[in-house]
C-alpha cells in the first residue's frame, strides 16, 4: 500500500520545488492575450490531470483494498489448510481406531458364535438329560420305584434290628452300679451325661459288663506270680463275647471289617493286614517279626501264655472294628478305651427308632 502512495507525493513535491525555483516572469501587454490563452490551456490540462489523478487514486485505493482483501483471504485459506490437515490427521487416527474396533468386533462375533454353538449343543444335551430324568422319575414313581426301595430298606433295617436284638439277648451289655476299681477298663461314668470332666471320678459309678463279665487293666499289663488267673480268664472270655458280637453285627450290616476276626471263644484272634506297633524294649522281637512278614498277622484277644503287648494291640484293633461299625451308621466312637461302651452305643443306635429313617 505504501509503494503506491510514494510516487504521487514525490511528483507533487517536485512540482512545488520547480515553481519556487522559477523567477517571476514579466509579460508584455501585447503577449498578455496569448499568455492568457496558454494559461487557460494549462489550467484545463491541469484540471484534466487532476481528474485523472483522482481517478488513478480511486483505482489505486480499490487495488489496495483488493490486495488487502486478497491477503486476508490468503491468510484465511492458510488457516483453513491447517485445519484441513489437522482434520485429515484426526480422520486417519479415527480410521485406524475403527479398524482396530472392527477387528475386535469380528473376533468377539467369532467367540460369541462359538459360544452360541456350545450353548446349542449344551441345550440339546440338557433336553436329552431332562428327558432321561423324567423317565427316571416316572420309573422311580412306579411300583418298583423309590417308594418301593424305601419300603424295602425299612424292611431290611427292621430285620437288622431284630437280629441285633437277638445279639443283645445273647451278649447283654449292662451297667452295674458300684464303687469302681482303678483297674476297670470299662466304666459308665455319670460325667458323660452330666458334663463333669472325665478326670474327676465320682465315688459310685456304673461299670459296664458283657454277660456279667468285666474287663480289667491287670490283664493287659505285665503278668506276675500273684496275678489272679481267674480274672485273666474272665477278661479273655469277655473279649471273646465282644468279638463274636462284633462279627455278627458286621455280617448283619454287611460291613466287611477292616480287621477280620478268627473266633474261638476265650481264644479268639484278630488279623491286621498292615500291622504297626510302636517300638519299645518289650516289643523289639514283635516289631522284627511284623516288619519281616508281609502276610496278615494275627494278634490274640487273650493274655494267658501270650505277650501282653500283642494282646493290648489286639484289643486296640477290636475297638477299631467297633469304631468302623459306628461310623457306618453315622455315630462317633466314645474313645479307644471304651470297648463295651462302644458296643452298647452301637446296639442302642441300631435298636432306636431313628435308625429306621436314616
Amino acid at each position: 500500500m505504501g509503494s503506491f502512495k510514494k510516487p504521487i507525493v514525490k511528483v507533487q513535491e517536485e512540482e512545488r520545488v520547480a515553481e519556487e525555483d522559477q523567477p517571476a516572469k514579466v509579460i508584455e501587454w501585447e503577449d498578455c492575450e496569448q499568455e492568457l490563452a496558454r494559461l487557460c490551456s494549462l489550467t484545463s490540462a491541469l484540471e484534466e490531470a487532476k481528474s485523472k489523478k483522482s481517478v488513478l487514486e480511486e483505482k489505486l485505493h480499490s487495488w489496495i483494498q483488493i490486495e488487502s482483501e486478497s491477503l486476508s483471504r490468503s491468510n484465511e485459506l492458510d488457516q483453513m489448510r491447517e485445519k484441513l490437515e489437522h482434520r485429515k490427521l484426526l480422520m486417519g487416527k479415527m480410521s485406524m481406531r475403527s479398524k482396530v474396533v472392527k477387528e475386535k468386533v469380528r473376533k468377539q462375533e467369532e467367540k460369541l458364535s462359538g459360544e452360541i454353538r456350545s450353548l446349542l449343543v449344551g441345550g440339546s444335551s440338557l433336553s436329552v438329560a431332562n428327558k432321561h430324568m423324567q423317565d427316571s422319575s416316572r420309573s422311580l414313581a412306579g411300583e418298583k420305584g423309590y417308594g418301593y426301595l424305601k419300603n424295602l430298606q425299612k424292611s431290611l433295617r427292621l430285620r437288622q434290628q431284630f437280629m441285633v436284638s437277638q445279639v443283645t439277648l445273647l451278649y447283654p451289655v449292662k451297667v452295674v452300679v458300684r464303687k469302681a476299681s482303678e483297674q476297670e477298663v470299662e466304666s459308665f461314668r455319670s460325667s458323660i451325661k452330666s458334663g463333669v470332666p472325665d478326670g474327676s471320678k465320682p465315688l459310685d459309678q456304673g461299670t459296664l459288663t458283657i454277660s456279667g463279665l468285666h474287663l480289667t487293666v491287670v490283664s493287659f499289663t505285665k503278668m506276675s506270680f500273684f496275678t489272679d488267673k481267674k480274672e485273666v480268664r474272665r477278661s479273655s472270655t469277655a473279649l471273646g463275647y465282644v468279638a463274636h458280637a462284633v462279627s455278627l453285627i458286621a455280617s448283619y450290616l454287611q460291613v466287611p471289617l477292616r480287621y477280620p476276626l478268627r473266633l474261638g471263644g476265650s481264644r479268639s484272634y484278630i488279623r491286621d493286614h498292615s500291622p504297626s506297633v510302636e517300638h519299645s524294649a518289650s516289643s523289639t522281637s514283635l516289631d522284627t517279626v511284623i516288619s519281616t512278614s508281609s502276610k496278615p498277622v494275627e494278634f490274640p484277644l487273650f493274655i494267658e501264655g501270650q505277650d501282653s503287648t500283642r494282646a493290648a494291640y489286639a484289643v486296640f484293633l477290636l475297638n477299631k472294628d467297633l469304631e468302623q461299625l459306628l461310623n457306618f451308621i453315622g455315630v462317633k466312637s466314645l474313645g479307644p478305651r471304651h470297648i463295651l461302651a462302644n458296643l452298647k452305643e452301637l446296639t442302642r443306635t441300631i435298636l432306636s427308632r431313628e435308625y429306621i429313617d436314616m
